[in-house]
């Protein structure tokens, strides 16, 4: 009898070990192992506003978020102008101007130029798809226009940011100092097509 039971306890306990089951697995908090996700800009319907990016909750501070005023905002310490360059200590800490630009041309290259195309004339393949769609309100901005070379560099941090008309918010997907690089390697693109100084238009503008 003895041995019965012995010989049963050994053959339960092969049973469990090493062995497969087709059986589902057995989850305790189901909700815990299914957890729904959403992408950034993605709508949902939890929220009122069907937002996924819920905004920051006001009177907190985000571990992550910028000390400086004028680097998270664009905008002076008093909060009544725009920073009219990008700040010297920012292009410092991140490695000087060479690297600074090189970050920015990266990474308008990721989220800008599909739609204001590579060379900022705003013909990315979203804006060229708006207007074969005939979308003309979808087209993007041509950096190269003379109203945006004279805006201040905070200005076009702060569009950055916050977005404007049909374009979304960056400030989830990209951080400070990218938004910043972005706005200088802008300043590089507009400076590569600039028109030629000419007799003329050098007498026109004084």
């Amino acid at each position: 009898m003895r041995a019965l039971v012995i010989t049963l306890v050994l053959a339960t306990l092969a049973g469990c070990v090493a062995t497969e089951s087709g059986e589902p697995p057995v989850v305790g908090i189901r909700n815990m192992y299914n957890q729904p996700r959403y992408d950034v800009q993605e709508r949902q319907p939890f929220f009122a506003d069907q937002r996924s990016m819920r905004p920051d909750v006001a009177g907190t501070v985000s571990r992550e978020m910028e000390k400086s005023i004028p680097l998270a905002t664009g905008r002076n310490a008093k909060g009544d102008a725009w920073l009219m360059d990008v700040p010297e200590a920012l292009i410092a800490r991140s490695g000087g101007r060479s690297a600074f630009l090189a970050r920015g041309q990266d990474r308008y290259n990721i989220y800008c130029a599909v739609c204001h195309s590579i060379s900022g004339d705003g013909k990315g393949m979203v804006s060229r798809r708006a207007a074969s769609l005939g979308a003309a309100g979808l087209v993007a901005t041509t950096f190269h226009d003379d109203r945006l070379r004279h805006i201040p560099d905070g200005q076009l941090y702060a569009t950055i940011t916050n977005g404007v008309r049909n374009m979304p918010s960056y400030a989830h997907n990209i951080p400070v100092d990218d938004r910043w690089a972005i706005v200088h390697y802008v300043r590089a693109l507009q400076l590569s097509q600039a028109p030629a100084a000419t007799p003329e238009n050098t007498e026109q503008s004084q």
